[in-house]
């Protein structure tokens, strides 16, 4: 029986997924690697937000804000030595920002805005003008323009409220790339296929898929996370030939797992996930799985070979009750799940079998904790 269904349990989301057998879910390749070389890099900047309604830095929690905003104003010709400024209108940032592969000079790419001292909120401030750099200190981009807040900070004589975060913002295209970063892609004689999740079967299918295409034995699989693309024996250029198979259809294999976010309490389970014979007694709830197996024989003196068929059944209930509810042979973990949401066991507790029975050896899946 194959569930699909979105089950909504007190603080957690148990989410059955059917998943379609590996050989079946097919997506593009350019989904599931990356290209070596081909890669963003992390720019940081120090800046200065003007034009709080009062909500910026004070100087005693933060005085680097005044000296900060002393030098910009002698560095546009206003003398404000010996002057007490008190830049409660303004705040001392970071800048982070993600520079594209192959930016050029001119383009523009979305920034993010951070308070690093005491001010409340940056709602209707303006970044000035701020150099952005790599880990290599040179300054790729200049980032300026007014920030976008979606926290919200009320506060009154007696009571205040706070929504999200208002001390972090964004500038869409608030930066604009200076400096491009030299990569010459279509002198390369070779490209490495890097898989985003190893797997020796996803490995072997995309090496299989790309020679198919050219009919070549053009692509090596090196281990589960890496294959190897040689473009010496394909007419075009690295560009065009990766523009050529980055859509090719590739058949990934999905391994079975389950996900449990603790911090927003979530459970996600795939289809595949299994289970075996095993007994469980969680407070009143007892759960039992048993497998009895069947084996197909041919005729007497017919040809054929003897085939075990797998039989299962799970029995869930409460201790001391006769309430039982008796779920169908072959049964999944998500038939389990939906078992015990009928029972109404928490979620808590449901995702404390989950993590018993994998400690037990029952659980045939990775699982995950967050």
């Amino acid at each position: 029986m194959m569930l699909r269904k979105l089950i909504i349990l007190a603080g957690f989301c148990l989410c059955a997924l059917s998943q379609a057998p590996a050989t079946e879910a097919q997506t593009r390749l350019r989904d599931v690697v990356d290209v070596e070389g081909v890669r963003q890099n992390d720019l940081i900047g120090y800046g200065i937000v003007v034009g709080l309604n009062g909500t910026g830095d004070t100087v005693r929690n933060s005085p680097y804000t005044e000296d900060t905003l002393t030098y910009m104003l002698e560095r546009l010709g206003v003398n404000v030595q010996g002057e007490d400024i008190k830049p409660n209108n303004a705040a001392a940032v970071l800048v982070t920002a993600t520079l594209p592969s192959f930016a050029r000079n001119g383009s523009t790419i979305d920034v993010s805005v951070s308070s690093i001292g005491d001010a409340k909120s940056l709602e209707g401030g303006t970044l000035i003008l701020t150099p952005l750099k790599g880990a290599d200190n040179e300054v790729y981009a200049v980032a300026q323009g007014s920030i976008i807040v979606s926290g919200l900070d009320v506060q009154a004589q007696a009571a205040r409220e706070t929504r999200g975060t208002p001390t972090a913002g964004a500038i869409p295209n608030g930066a604009r790339v200076e400096q491009e970063i030299g990569y010459d892609f279509n002198r390369r004689e070779s490209l490495v296929l890097a898989l985003r999740d190893p797997d020796f079967t996803t490995a072997a299918r995309i090496e299989d898929v790309i020679n198919g295409a050219y009919g070549a034995q053009v692509a090596f699989m090196r281990d589960p996370g890496t294959v190897d693309l040689d473009l010496r024996g394909i007419q075009g250029s690295p560009s065009r030939i990766l523009a050529d198979i980055e859509n090719l259809p590739v058949s990934v294999s999905v391994p079975a797992r389950i996900v449990i976010d603790e911090k927003s309490g979530t459970i996600v389970l795939g289809e595949d996930v299994t289970i075996s014979k095993v007994a469980i007694a969680q407070g009143n709830i007892s759960i039992k799985v048993v497998e009895s197996p069947v084996v197909s024989q041919p005729n007497p003196f017919a040809r054929g070979e003897s085939i075990t068929l797998p039989r299962s059944s799970i029995t869930i209930g409460q201790t001391g009750d006769n309430n039982i509810a008796m779920l169908e042979p072959n049964v999944t973990l998500s038939e389990l799940i939906s078992g015990l949401n009928a029972l109404g066991v928490t979620p808590q507790e449901t995702a404390d079998i989950i993590r018993t029975m994998k400690a037990a050896g029952a659980l045939h899946a990775d699982l995950i904790i967050r």
